[in-house]
C-alpha cells in the first residue's frame, strides 16, 4: 500500500478563556479549525485564511504552538497527516459567516476543550496550552 504525505496549518483562536472549534460539513466530530496550503501562502497565512474561512472569524497568528500527526486511509491509500497549529487571538467576526465545509462553528470553554475535541492529537494540544497557561508561560 503506498503511502502519501499531507501537511496542513491551523489556528488555535482564543477569546478570553474560550476557545474556537468547528464541527466539519457531514461530520459528528468537534475540531480545530485546518486546511492546505495555497500557492505563495505562508503557514501563518494558511492558518489565518482556514480559521476566516471555517469560523467567520478574523484571528492574528501569534506564534507556532505545535504539530499534530497521525495517519488516516483515503482511496485505498494511507495517508500521513501533520498539522502544524499556530496560536491566535480572536480580532472580529462572528461564527455565523462560516463556509460550506463546515456545519457548525462555536465558541467552548477552554478548560472544557479536551473533554470537548474529537480527535486525541488535538486535545493533547489543548493539554499543553492548558499546562503553559497554568504555569504562567
Amino acid at each position: 500500500m503506498s503511502t502519501e504525505l499531507e501537511t496542513s496549518y491551523g489556528g488555535v483562536v482564543l477569546r478570553g478563556e474560550e476557545l474556537l472549534v468547528i464541527t466539519p460539513a457531514g461530520k459528528t466530530v468537534t475540531g480545530l479549525p485546518k486546511g492546505g496550503m495555497e500557492q505563495g501562502e505562508t503557514p501563518e497565512q494558511v492558518a489565518a485564511r482556514e480559521v476566516r474561512e471555517e469560523t467567520g472569524v478574523v484571528a492574528n497568528v501569534l506564534e507556532p504552538l505545535g504539530d499534530v500527526r497521525y495517519t488516516y486511509r483515503r482511496g485505498g491509500r494511507r495517508v500521513r497527516k501533520t498539522v502544524h497549529f499556530f496560536l491566535c487571538e480572536y480580532v472580529d467576526g462572528s461564527t455565523s459567516d462560516h463556509d460550506h465545509e463546515v456545519d457548525d462553528a462555536r465558541w467552548i470553554e477552554l478548560s472544557q476543550a479536551p473533554g470537548a475535541l474529537s480527535y486525541p492529537g488535538e486535545r493533547a494540544l489543548i493539554e499543553r496550552l492548558l499546562a503553559q497557561k497554568a504555569s504562567g508561560r
